[in-house]
């Protein structure tokens, strides 16, 4: 057998995704998931432009030969539009290679190494009050770890937290549908500092020491400014501090080190094994955090995640609602059979996208698991996707007090 056919689909169920369809021969269909969020476009074009024609006629069992033939061939290598739509053809052909075998996906990757996938919800709110009342409505529908990030005082919306008021909110995520330009955050680190280990104090008061608390510093600290949060917050026992610094800097790691035993994560912007080669071979961090969406697909991703229990370093793969079911489930797969399995983000899609998506992975009581369907076990409708175009949105750009452009 052989690939007949390979599309490209751009739908936008409430957020844009770019999902790829690969059509062997005898008519199996693989699905990947190619979103990059702000730029979805780009991947799209990368996909139906340069790598489809290249696809058809090749072997779909052929998984390793054809990733290598992808990111060596191009001379071009890396970055997260190219990685992302070798993840995409990744993806789909372990789809197919597994929908041949009629059995999930887990299982030609060894098997299942745990019962089901702990994974993480995001709680925020603009202040403690909203704050408790997420962190109380995910405890009541099961969830044992919560990502919690919350208003600063005196500073407008911050990315991350939901402006919507009090309750279980998902939505805070997307990237906003605001024209050409995208919205504007303003930030102020020395008030964050301050304000931040207050809040793990109360959490921690009121809701115990059980609950797995999480937290993401968006890049926004500088070296030393990480290390005294990081050190700061030690009291409050956090499972992990994520993107405490620019990702690209991976020295500033070492100093954090230095001075706290905070356990890190980082990754999500992270495309590739190089840019983890350091951080994992100097233990300088604790959770691998990318995305198997945007570093390559399953085959790469594994690759990463082996590399890294040599050194006790564990997953915390990235998940939140512009990975599609598509790679939510290959993430799932992954999780599943890996035996370094740290914890797994979690954001529900809305129903809109499950419309779109038919999935087969379920929730209960904390965990997930992702079925035992032929293959990820999702498939994409494609004449409710046709109903959703494509809509221009990005995320926000972060400016200081003073207008500077800062990371976020």
């Amino acid at each position: 057998m052989s690939i007949a056919s390979v599309d490209v689909i751009v739908t936008s169920p409430g957020r844009n995704f770019v999902t790829l369809k690969v059509t062997t021969s005898d008519g199996i269909v693989g699905w990947g998931d190619a979103t990059l969020n702000g730029r979805e476009l780009s991947v799209a074009s990368y996909l139906s432009d340069h790598l489809a024609s290249m696809l058809i006629g090749r072997d779909e069992d052929r998984i390793e030969d054809t990733w290598q033939y992808l990111y060596r061939g191009a001379y071009w290598r890396r970055g997260p539009v190219t990685m992302a739509a070798i993840a995409a053809v990744d993806m789909a052909l372990w789809d197919i290679k597994a929908k041949k075998a009629g059995m999930p996906l887990y299982q030609l990757l060894g098997g299942a190494s745990r019962d089901g996938v702990r994974v993480y919800a995001h709680a925020s709110g603009t202040d403690f009050a909203a704050l408790s009342n997420a962190i109380t409505g995910y405890r009541e529908l099961g969830f044992t770890a919560v990502r919690v990030q919350t208003g600063v005082p005196g500073l407008g919306q911050i990315y991350g937290v939901s402006a919507a008021g009090p309750g279980v909110r998902y939505d805070y995520e997307p990237a906003k549908r605001s024209g050409d330009r995208p919205a504007e955050e303003q930030w102020d680190t020395r008030q964050y500092l301050t304000h931040m280990p207050g809040v793990f104090a109360q959490i921690r008061e009121e809701f115990g020491t059980d609950l797995r608390l999480l937290h993401d510093g968006h890049h926004r600290m500088t070296p030393i400014e990480a290390a005294r949060f990081a050190k700061d917050i030690e009291p409050y026992d956090l499972f992990w501090l994520e993107d405490a610094t620019p990702g690209e800097d991976q020295a500033a790691l070492r100093l954090i080190r230095q001075h706290s035993t905070t356990p890190l994560a980082i990754g999500e912007v992270f495309n590739t094994v190089y840019d983890y080669q350091t951080l994992i071979t100097e233990r300088l961090i604790d959770y691998v955090r990318s995305a198997v969406t945007h570093t390559g697909g399953i085959t790469a991703m594994k690759k990463i995640l082996d590399f890294a229990a040599i050194y006790g370093i564990r997953s915390g793969i990235h998940g939140p609602t512009d990975i599609s079911p598509v790679g939510m489930a290959a993430a799932l797969h992954l999780d599943l059979a890996i035996h370094n399995f740290g914890i797994q983000e979690y954001m529900p899609h809305n129903e809109q996208t499950l419309e779109v998506f038919q999935t087969s992975f379920t929730f209960d009581r904390g965990f997930l698991h992702p079925g035992d369907q032929p293959g990820l076990g999702v498939e994409l409708d494609e004449e409710a996707a046709s109903a959703f175009e494509y809509t221009k949105a990005y995320l926000p750009v972060n400016r200081l007090l003073d207008g500077t452009v800062h990371d976020w």
